[in-house]
Protein backbone atom coordinates (compact mmCIF):
# COMPACT_ATOMS: atom_id res chain seq x y z
CA UNK A 1 0.00 0.00 0.00
CA UNK A 2 1.45 3.61 -0.56
CA UNK A 3 1.96 5.13 2.31
CA UNK A 4 1.81 8.75 0.25
CA UNK A 5 -1.52 7.42 -0.92
CA UNK A 6 -4.18 10.42 -0.15
CA UNK A 7 -7.29 8.80 0.99
CA UNK A 8 -11.21 9.81 0.50
CA UNK A 9 -14.13 8.43 2.61
CA UNK A 10 -16.89 8.56 0.05
CA UNK A 11 -17.41 8.71 -3.43
CA UNK A 12 -20.00 11.35 -3.73
CA UNK A 13 -19.30 14.47 -6.16
CA UNK A 14 -17.30 16.23 -3.60
CA UNK A 15 -15.00 13.00 -3.44
CA UNK A 16 -14.94 12.61 -7.01
CA UNK A 17 -13.95 15.87 -8.05
CA UNK A 18 -11.44 16.37 -5.64
CA UNK A 19 -9.93 12.33 -6.56
CA UNK A 20 -10.31 13.81 -9.82
CA UNK A 21 -8.34 16.79 -9.36
CA UNK A 22 -5.20 15.67 -7.20
CA UNK A 23 -4.87 12.55 -9.61
CA UNK A 24 -4.61 14.36 -12.64
CA UNK A 25 -1.69 16.13 -11.07
CA UNK A 26 -0.23 13.13 -9.75
CA UNK A 27 -1.13 12.27 -6.37
CA UNK A 28 -1.88 8.79 -5.46
CA UNK A 29 -5.44 8.93 -4.39
CA UNK A 30 -8.05 6.13 -2.96
CA UNK A 31 -11.36 5.95 -2.92
CA UNK A 32 -13.56 3.83 -0.20
CA UNK A 33 -17.01 3.89 -1.43
CA UNK A 34 -19.50 1.40 0.05
CA UNK A 35 -22.06 1.06 -2.59
CA UNK A 36 -20.88 0.28 -6.28
CA UNK A 37 -21.48 2.69 -9.01
CA UNK A 38 -23.99 3.10 -10.86
CA UNK A 39 -26.60 3.88 -7.99
CA UNK A 40 -28.97 6.31 -6.20
CA UNK A 41 -28.73 8.81 -4.13
CA UNK A 42 -31.44 10.80 -2.73
CA UNK A 43 -30.96 14.43 -3.78
CA UNK A 44 -33.14 16.91 -5.54
CA UNK A 45 -30.60 16.27 -9.00
CA UNK A 46 -30.62 20.24 -9.49
CA UNK A 47 -26.64 21.73 -10.39
CA UNK A 48 -26.26 25.87 -10.04
CA UNK A 49 -24.77 27.19 -13.16
CA UNK A 50 -21.91 28.13 -11.12
CA UNK A 51 -19.96 25.41 -11.39
CA UNK A 52 -20.88 24.66 -15.24
CA UNK A 53 -17.64 26.58 -16.24
CA UNK A 54 -15.05 24.93 -14.24
CA UNK A 55 -16.55 21.56 -15.05
CA UNK A 56 -16.77 22.17 -18.95
CA UNK A 57 -12.74 23.45 -18.55
CA UNK A 58 -11.87 19.95 -16.66
CA UNK A 59 -14.11 18.04 -18.79
CA UNK A 60 -16.18 16.68 -16.81
CA UNK A 61 -19.46 18.00 -17.65
CA UNK A 62 -21.74 15.98 -18.83
CA UNK A 63 -22.52 17.11 -21.98
CA UNK A 64 -23.64 13.64 -23.58
CA UNK A 65 -26.15 13.14 -21.07
CA UNK A 66 -27.96 16.07 -22.34
CA UNK A 67 -28.79 17.49 -19.04
CA UNK A 68 -32.01 19.56 -18.95
CA UNK A 69 -31.30 23.45 -19.10
CA UNK A 70 -33.32 25.31 -16.32
CA UNK A 71 -33.85 28.85 -15.67
CA UNK A 72 -37.25 29.15 -14.33
CA UNK A 73 -38.31 28.90 -10.23
CA UNK A 74 -41.71 28.44 -9.23
CA UNK A 75 -42.77 28.49 -5.76
CA UNK A 76 -46.12 27.21 -4.12
CA UNK A 77 -47.59 27.67 -0.66
CA UNK A 78 -49.54 25.23 1.18
CA UNK A 79 -52.73 26.35 0.03
CA UNK A 80 -51.76 26.59 -3.68
CA UNK A 81 -51.16 29.94 -4.15
CA UNK A 82 -48.39 30.66 -7.10
CA UNK A 83 -45.55 32.44 -7.81
CA UNK A 84 -42.72 32.18 -10.22
CA UNK A 85 -39.35 33.83 -11.20
CA UNK A 86 -36.47 33.76 -13.52
CA UNK A 87 -33.12 32.06 -12.01
CA UNK A 88 -30.75 34.64 -13.53
CA UNK A 89 -27.84 32.28 -13.13
CA UNK A 90 -29.91 28.94 -14.17
CA UNK A 91 -28.75 25.68 -13.65
CA UNK A 92 -29.23 22.35 -15.06
CA UNK A 93 -30.54 18.69 -13.95
CA UNK A 94 -29.18 15.77 -14.22
CA UNK A 95 -29.52 12.34 -12.13
CA UNK A 96 -26.79 11.41 -9.35
CA UNK A 97 -27.10 7.81 -10.86
CA UNK A 98 -25.35 9.31 -14.29
CA UNK A 99 -22.94 12.14 -12.75
CA UNK A 100 -21.43 10.24 -10.71
CA UNK A 101 -21.01 6.71 -12.72
CA UNK A 102 -19.54 9.36 -15.55
CA UNK A 103 -17.24 11.11 -12.82
CA UNK A 104 -16.15 7.99 -11.53
CA UNK A 105 -14.98 6.73 -14.35
CA UNK A 106 -13.06 10.20 -15.30
CA UNK A 107 -11.42 9.48 -12.00
CA UNK A 108 -10.27 5.74 -13.47
CA UNK A 109 -9.12 7.66 -16.15
CA UNK A 110 -6.33 9.49 -14.64
CA UNK A 111 -5.56 6.53 -11.99
CA UNK A 112 -7.69 6.92 -8.73
CA UNK A 113 -7.85 3.75 -7.02
CA UNK A 114 -11.49 2.73 -5.60
CA UNK A 115 -12.31 0.44 -2.66
CA UNK A 116 -15.90 -0.01 -3.36
CA UNK A 117 -19.03 -1.60 -0.99
CA UNK A 118 -16.45 -0.87 1.64
CA UNK A 119 -16.93 0.86 4.55
CA UNK A 120 -14.63 3.33 6.64
CA UNK A 121 -15.29 1.80 9.85
CA UNK A 122 -12.24 4.04 12.28
CA UNK A 123 -10.02 7.07 11.58
CA UNK A 124 -7.53 7.69 13.78
CA UNK A 125 -4.08 10.55 13.28
CA UNK A 126 -1.22 9.41 14.82
CA UNK A 127 0.62 12.66 15.42
CA UNK A 128 3.96 11.19 16.62
CA UNK A 129 4.26 9.42 12.97
CA UNK A 130 2.03 12.41 11.41
CA UNK A 131 -0.49 9.53 9.59
CA UNK A 132 -3.99 8.95 9.24
CA UNK A 133 -5.11 4.70 9.76
CA UNK A 134 -8.31 4.14 8.83
CA UNK A 135 -9.63 1.01 9.15
CA UNK A 136 -12.39 -0.55 6.76
CA UNK A 137 -15.05 -2.98 7.63
CA UNK A 138 -13.43 -5.52 5.13
CA UNK A 139 -10.59 -5.77 7.32
CA UNK A 140 -7.57 -3.44 5.85
CA UNK A 141 -5.71 -1.04 8.07
CA UNK A 142 -4.88 1.87 5.43
CA UNK A 143 -2.35 4.49 6.23
CA UNK A 144 -2.02 8.01 4.47
CA UNK A 145 -0.85 11.11 5.06
CA UNK A 146 -4.34 13.13 4.15
CA UNK A 147 -7.85 12.22 4.64
CA UNK A 148 -10.81 13.80 3.08
CA UNK A 149 -13.46 13.25 4.80
CA UNK A 150 -16.44 12.78 2.15
CA UNK A 151 -19.48 10.75 3.09
CA UNK A 152 -22.35 12.62 2.91
CA UNK A 153 -25.12 13.68 4.59
CA UNK A 154 -24.21 11.24 8.04
CA UNK A 155 -22.54 8.35 8.54
CA UNK A 156 -21.49 5.88 11.21
CA UNK A 157 -18.14 7.03 11.16
CA UNK A 158 -20.01 10.49 12.50
CA UNK A 159 -20.59 8.50 15.46
CA UNK A 160 -17.14 7.22 15.70
CA UNK A 161 -15.68 10.44 15.71
CA UNK A 162 -18.21 12.14 18.45
CA UNK A 163 -19.51 14.47 16.08
CA UNK A 164 -21.90 17.11 17.90
CA UNK A 165 -24.45 17.51 15.24
CA UNK A 166 -25.57 13.76 16.24
CA UNK A 167 -26.47 14.98 19.96
CA UNK A 168 -29.61 16.83 18.17
CA UNK A 169 -31.78 14.45 16.54
CA UNK A 170 -33.37 15.30 13.19
CA UNK A 171 -37.39 16.13 12.45
CA UNK A 172 -36.33 15.15 8.72
CA UNK A 173 -36.81 12.88 6.13
CA UNK A 174 -35.71 12.60 2.31
CA UNK A 175 -37.66 10.77 -0.31
CA UNK A 176 -37.01 10.89 -4.19
CA UNK A 177 -38.67 8.99 -7.00
CA UNK A 178 -38.01 9.38 -10.74
CA UNK A 179 -41.22 9.97 -12.96
CA UNK A 180 -42.41 10.74 -16.63
CA UNK A 181 -45.11 13.57 -16.52
CA UNK A 182 -45.88 16.43 -18.94
CA UNK A 183 -44.26 19.38 -16.88
CA UNK A 184 -42.26 22.72 -17.85
CA UNK A 185 -39.07 21.67 -18.67
CA UNK A 186 -37.11 24.50 -18.24
CA UNK A 187 -38.33 24.90 -14.58
CA UNK A 188 -37.80 23.28 -10.75
CA UNK A 189 -40.22 23.86 -8.82
CA UNK A 190 -40.74 23.56 -5.41
CA UNK A 191 -44.47 23.39 -3.49
CA UNK A 192 -45.07 23.95 0.20
CA UNK A 193 -47.19 21.46 2.35
CA UNK A 194 -47.85 21.52 6.07
CA UNK A 195 -44.61 20.11 7.47
CA UNK A 196 -42.24 19.95 4.72
CA UNK A 197 -41.95 20.74 0.71
CA UNK A 198 -41.14 18.81 -2.69
CA UNK A 199 -39.41 20.17 -5.36
CA UNK A 200 -39.56 18.88 -9.25
CA UNK A 201 -37.37 19.39 -11.98
CA UNK A 202 -36.30 17.49 -15.26
CA UNK A 203 -33.20 15.61 -15.95
CA UNK A 204 -31.88 13.67 -18.49
CA UNK A 205 -33.66 11.03 -20.88
CA UNK A 206 -37.04 13.12 -20.29
CA UNK A 207 -37.52 12.23 -16.78
CA UNK A 208 -37.97 14.39 -13.64
CA UNK A 209 -36.49 13.93 -10.71
CA UNK A 210 -39.59 14.30 -7.58
CA UNK A 211 -37.85 14.91 -4.38
CA UNK A 212 -38.92 16.28 -0.69
CA UNK A 213 -37.93 16.64 2.40
CA UNK A 214 -40.21 15.33 4.84
CA UNK A 215 -41.58 15.15 8.72
CA UNK A 216 -40.07 11.88 10.25
CA UNK A 217 -43.30 12.38 12.91
CA UNK A 218 -45.61 12.69 9.96
CA UNK A 219 -43.83 9.40 8.56
CA UNK A 220 -44.66 7.56 12.03
CA UNK A 221 -48.25 8.71 12.41
CA UNK A 222 -49.18 7.87 9.00
CA UNK A 223 -47.27 4.56 8.87
CA UNK A 224 -45.90 4.56 5.80
CA UNK A 225 -44.62 6.72 2.59
CA UNK A 226 -47.70 6.48 0.58
CA UNK A 227 -50.35 7.16 3.24
CA UNK A 228 -48.11 9.98 4.35
CA UNK A 229 -48.03 11.57 0.98
CA UNK A 230 -51.64 11.17 0.73
CA UNK A 231 -52.73 12.53 4.33
CA UNK A 232 -50.33 15.52 4.30
CA UNK A 233 -48.46 16.36 0.97
CA UNK A 234 -51.83 16.26 -1.00
CA UNK A 235 -53.30 19.27 0.65
CA UNK A 236 -51.52 21.06 -1.83
CA UNK A 237 -53.79 20.54 -4.94
CA UNK A 238 -50.31 21.19 -7.36
CA UNK A 239 -48.88 17.91 -5.61
CA UNK A 240 -51.83 15.78 -5.17
CA UNK A 241 -52.03 16.90 -9.39
CA UNK A 242 -48.28 15.72 -10.06
CA UNK A 243 -49.11 12.24 -8.30
CA UNK A 244 -52.41 11.72 -10.38
CA UNK A 245 -49.99 12.24 -13.30
CA UNK A 246 -47.06 10.97 -13.05
CA UNK A 247 -45.84 7.67 -14.06
CA UNK A 248 -43.61 6.50 -11.61
CA UNK A 249 -40.17 4.52 -12.53
CA UNK A 250 -39.32 3.09 -9.54
CA UNK A 251 -41.34 0.25 -7.74
CA UNK A 252 -40.46 1.87 -4.15
CA UNK A 253 -39.17 5.30 -3.59
CA UNK A 254 -34.79 6.10 -2.03
CA UNK A 255 -35.05 6.93 1.44
CA UNK A 256 -32.97 8.83 3.83
CA UNK A 257 -33.70 9.29 7.28
CA UNK A 258 -32.65 12.17 10.14
CA UNK A 259 -31.35 14.83 7.70
CA UNK A 260 -29.33 17.58 9.47
CA UNK A 261 -28.85 20.94 8.33
CA UNK A 262 -27.12 22.08 11.61
CA UNK A 263 -23.84 23.98 11.84
CA UNK A 264 -20.68 21.42 10.85
CA UNK A 265 -16.91 21.95 10.63
CA UNK A 266 -15.07 22.00 7.61
CA UNK A 267 -11.76 20.51 9.99
CA UNK A 268 -12.87 18.01 12.24
CA UNK A 269 -10.27 15.11 13.96
CA UNK A 270 -7.80 16.14 11.55
CA UNK A 271 -9.76 15.14 8.39
CA UNK A 272 -11.05 17.92 5.97
CA UNK A 273 -14.59 17.72 5.42
CA UNK A 274 -16.38 18.31 2.60
CA UNK A 275 -19.17 18.29 0.80
CA UNK A 276 -22.37 17.53 2.98
CA UNK A 277 -19.89 16.30 5.54
CA UNK A 278 -18.94 19.43 5.98
CA UNK A 279 -22.15 21.49 5.95
CA UNK A 280 -25.82 21.03 4.17
CA UNK A 281 -27.16 23.89 2.61
CA UNK A 282 -31.33 23.27 2.84
CA UNK A 283 -32.52 21.58 -0.06
CA UNK A 284 -34.92 25.05 -0.77
CA UNK A 285 -31.55 26.90 -2.24
CA UNK A 286 -31.34 24.35 -4.77
CA UNK A 287 -27.52 24.38 -5.18
CA UNK A 288 -26.00 21.50 -2.44
CA UNK A 289 -24.66 19.26 -5.56
CA UNK A 290 -22.92 22.36 -6.61
CA UNK A 291 -21.43 23.29 -3.25
CA UNK A 292 -20.04 20.00 -3.17
CA UNK A 293 -18.31 20.04 -6.19
CA UNK A 294 -17.13 23.54 -5.31
CA UNK A 295 -15.20 22.08 -2.21
CA UNK A 296 -13.52 18.88 -3.78
CA UNK A 297 -12.01 21.88 -5.75
CA UNK A 298 -11.03 23.54 -2.83
CA UNK A 299 -9.64 20.69 -0.96
CA UNK A 300 -7.80 19.67 -3.96
CA UNK A 301 -6.69 23.35 -4.91
CA UNK A 302 -5.06 23.45 -0.21
CA UNK A 303 -3.44 19.89 -0.66
CA UNK A 304 -2.09 20.89 -4.18
CA UNK A 305 -0.48 24.54 -2.66
CA UNK A 306 0.52 23.27 0.65
CA UNK A 307 3.00 20.62 1.66
CA UNK A 308 2.14 20.47 5.75
CA UNK A 309 -1.02 19.18 7.07
CA UNK A 310 -1.54 22.38 9.47
CA UNK A 311 -1.54 24.85 6.10
CA UNK A 312 -3.28 22.32 3.82
CA UNK A 313 -6.33 22.49 6.85
CA UNK A 314 -6.00 26.48 7.56
CA UNK A 315 -6.04 27.09 3.82
CA UNK A 316 -9.44 24.34 2.88
CA UNK A 317 -10.90 25.87 6.20
CA UNK A 318 -10.33 29.84 5.40
CA UNK A 319 -11.68 28.94 1.47
CA UNK A 320 -14.54 26.81 3.11
CA UNK A 321 -15.59 29.66 5.20
CA UNK A 322 -15.60 32.24 2.84
CA UNK A 323 -17.53 30.69 0.24
CA UNK A 324 -20.30 28.59 1.96
CA UNK A 325 -20.73 29.74 5.83
CA UNK A 326 -23.07 33.23 5.01
CA UNK A 327 -25.16 30.72 2.65
CA UNK A 328 -25.63 27.98 4.99
CA UNK A 329 -26.41 30.79 7.45
CA UNK A 330 -28.72 32.35 4.61
CA UNK A 331 -30.51 28.90 3.79
CA UNK A 332 -31.21 27.90 7.75
CA UNK A 333 -32.96 31.43 7.75
CA UNK A 334 -34.57 30.75 4.98
CA UNK A 335 -36.06 27.49 5.71
CA UNK A 336 -38.20 28.91 8.46
CA UNK A 337 -40.35 30.43 5.37
CA UNK A 338 -41.05 26.93 4.72
CA UNK A 339 -43.40 24.29 5.16
CA UNK A 340 -45.82 26.04 7.21
CA UNK A 341 -49.46 27.80 5.57
CA UNK A 342 -48.43 31.15 7.12
CA UNK A 343 -44.95 31.31 6.01
CA UNK A 344 -45.16 29.77 2.98
CA UNK A 345 -47.87 32.00 1.27
CA UNK A 346 -45.48 35.33 2.91
CA UNK A 347 -43.12 33.74 0.43
CA UNK A 348 -45.16 33.59 -2.17
CA UNK A 349 -45.96 37.19 -1.80
CA UNK A 350 -42.45 38.03 -2.02
CA UNK A 351 -42.10 37.35 -4.96
CA UNK A 352 -45.29 38.39 -6.61
CA UNK A 353 -44.69 41.58 -4.82
CA UNK A 354 -41.13 42.20 -4.36
CA UNK A 355 -39.63 39.99 -7.15
CA UNK A 356 -35.93 42.49 -7.21
CA UNK A 357 -36.19 40.89 -2.90
CA UNK A 358 -37.08 37.62 -4.23
CA UNK A 359 -33.81 37.70 -6.64
CA UNK A 360 -31.47 39.46 -3.70
CA UNK A 361 -32.51 36.57 -1.38
CA UNK A 362 -31.78 33.99 -4.23
CA UNK A 363 -28.10 35.50 -4.51
CA UNK A 364 -27.41 35.10 -1.00
CA UNK A 365 -27.96 31.15 -1.20
CA UNK A 366 -26.28 30.97 -4.60
CA UNK A 367 -22.40 31.87 -5.53
CA UNK A 368 -20.59 33.24 -8.04
CA UNK A 369 -19.07 31.00 -10.92
CA UNK A 370 -15.94 29.38 -9.82
CA UNK A 371 -12.54 28.79 -12.29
Amino acid sequence: MDENQITIIGGGLSGLIAAYLLAKEGKSVLVIEKKEYPFHRVCGEYVSNEVRDFLIQEDLFPSSFEPAEINTFRLSAVNGALAEIPLDLGGFGISRYNLDYFLYKKCLNVGVKFLLKTQASTIGFKAAQNVFEVNTNEGDLLTAPIVLAAYGKRSRIDKYLDRGFLNQRSPYVGIKYHINIAHEENMVALHNYNGGYLGINKIENGAFNLCYLGSREQLKAAGNIQSMEEQYLFKNPHIKEIYSRAEFLWEKPEVINEISFATKSPVENQLLMIGDAAGMITPLCGNGMAIAIHTGKLAADAILKHKKLAMIQKAYAKAWNQYFSSRLRTGRAVQKLFGAPFVSNLAVNVIKKSPYLAKKLILQTHGQPIK
